[in-house]
């Protein structure tokens, strides 16, 4: 089993519990996005696409709109405007002028979106288990700290 120490050659001590957590949860998130890029790389997707792709899955047949994906995207900092676009030119999602609301944009995936996410899904829950060497115990108690972390961010 690797240690953090090891893994990011570290020679000195950490000065504390809580900076070595911090530096392991920035170290695996890197290493997760790393594997996740991979993963997506053969259908010609990012990380960024396909959390918007699952968010306009999930609203499916409904339609949404930019600032509903925004509040929605695992990464906030994301540009979910220039994403859709994206998208929309890979055909798999259309955009249009609300009728209600001009102001406001459509956002729908397209049958070509529900089947790329068909694949990619059946890779991805079938190889990218960060997971599988915890027991359900440890996962539920990773879940309570996740939790907790986010409450005072």
């Amino acid at each position: 089993m690797q240690n953090l120490e090891r893994l990011i050659h570290q020679t000195q001590p950490f000065k504390s519990s809580t900076a070595k957590a911090e530096v392991g949860l920035i170290y695996i998130t890197n290493r997760i996005n790393a594997k996740l890029s991979e993963l997506f790389k053969p259908f010609d997707v990012t990380t960024q696409q396909y959390n918007v792709l699952r968010i306009l899955r999930g609203q499916y047949p409904n339609a949404a709109n930019i600032n509903m994906i925004k509040e929605r995207m695992l990464d906030r900092m994301s540009d979910a405007s220039r994403i859709v676009d994206r998208l929309v030119k890979m055909g798999l999602a259309t955009k249009q002028t609300n009728i209600l609301d001009k102001r406001n944009t459509d956002v729908i995936i397209t049958e070509k979106g529900l089947e790329l996410l068909v694949k990619i899904d059946a890779i991805f829950y079938a190889e990218t288990s960060f997971l599988s060497n915890l027991e359900e115990v440890e996962i539920n108690t990773l879940n309570r700290i996740f939790d907790k972390i986010l409450s005072v961010l």
